[in-house]
C-alpha cells in the first residue's frame, strides 16, 4: 500500500477544488455578461473581507475570516448550488452539505481536515464575530451583483422584497454598516422596478 505523502494529500485537495470554478451561481457578474460561478464568489468575499473588515461589528481575525469565506462554499461540489430563495432546496441543503464536507475536507492531511471542517462548521453556526461577518459579506455580495446588473437575476427568478428582507433578517449581525448599505440597495431597486414590493400597504 503506497502512503501519500502529506503535500500529495494537500495537492490533491487543491486539484479536487478546482472544481468549484464549475458550479455557476444564480447572480450575474456586474456587467450582466454571465453568471458567477462558485470560485469567483469566493474571492470576491475574500477581497471585500480584507478592503470592508474595519466595518465589522466587532474586532475579527481578518485572515481567518479570509480563510473562512474562502472555504464556506467548496460543499457546493458535490451538493451544488442552493439558491437562496428554493424553499424546496433548502430541506436538504445542510444534509447534502455535511456529506460532501466529510468527504472533501478529508482529502487533507488529517491535522487540516480538522481545522478546515471545523471552519466551515463555525460559518455554518454564524455564532463567533468572524462567522457573523462572513455571513453579512456572503449577504451583502449578491445585493452588490444584482443592483450593478440591474437587477438580472431578481428580475429572472421574480424575486419579492419580502424574500430578500426575510433572506436578510441577521445580516445586521456582522455589521450595521453594511447592512445599512444593503437597505439603501434594497430600496433604490424597488424604486426602479428590479425587486417586486409585495409588501405595499
Amino acid at each position: 500500500m503506497v502512503i501519500m505523502s502529506r503535500l500529495e494529500e494537500q495537492i490533491k485537495f487543491i486539484l479536487e477544488v478546482d472544481k468549484l470554478k464549475n458550479i455557476v451561481r444564480q447572480n450575474y457578474l456586474v456587467d450582466g455578461s454571465r453568471k458567477e460561478d462558485d470560485a469567483d464568489h469566493s474571492w470576491h468575499l475574500a477581497l471585500m473581507c480584507a478592503v470592508l473588515s474595519e466595518y465589522a461589528k466587532e474586532p475579527i481575525d481578518v485572515l481567518k475570516t479570509m480563510t473562512m469565506v474562502l472555504i464556506h462554499d467548496i460543499v457546493e461540489i458535490d451538493a451544488g448550488d442552493t439558491y437562496a430563495y428554493d424553499i424546496k432546496a433548502h430541506d436538504t441543503k445542510r444534509q447534502r452539505e455535511t456529506a460532501a464536507a466529510d468527504r472533501i475536507f478529508h482529502l487533507l492531511p488529517p491535522d487540516q481536515a480538522e481545522k478546515i471542517r471545523a471552519l466551515w462548521e463555525e460559518f455554518e453556526e454564524g455564532v463567533t464575530p468572524e462567522a457573523r461577518f462572513a455571513i453579512t459579506l456572503d449577504h451583502i455580495q449578491p445585493l452588490l451583483l444584482n443592483s450593478g446588473s440591474n437587477g438580472k437575476s431578481w428580475k429572472e427568478h421574480q424575486v419579492k422584497l419580502s424574500q430578500i428582507l426575510h433572506r436578510n433578517e441577521t445580516t445586521h449581525e456582522g455589521s450595521e454598516t453594511l447592512w445599512e448599505y444593503g437597505l439603501g440597495i434594497i430600496h433604490r431597486n424597488v424604486e426602479n422596478g428590479n425587486i417586486t414590493n409585495d409588501l405595499q400597504e
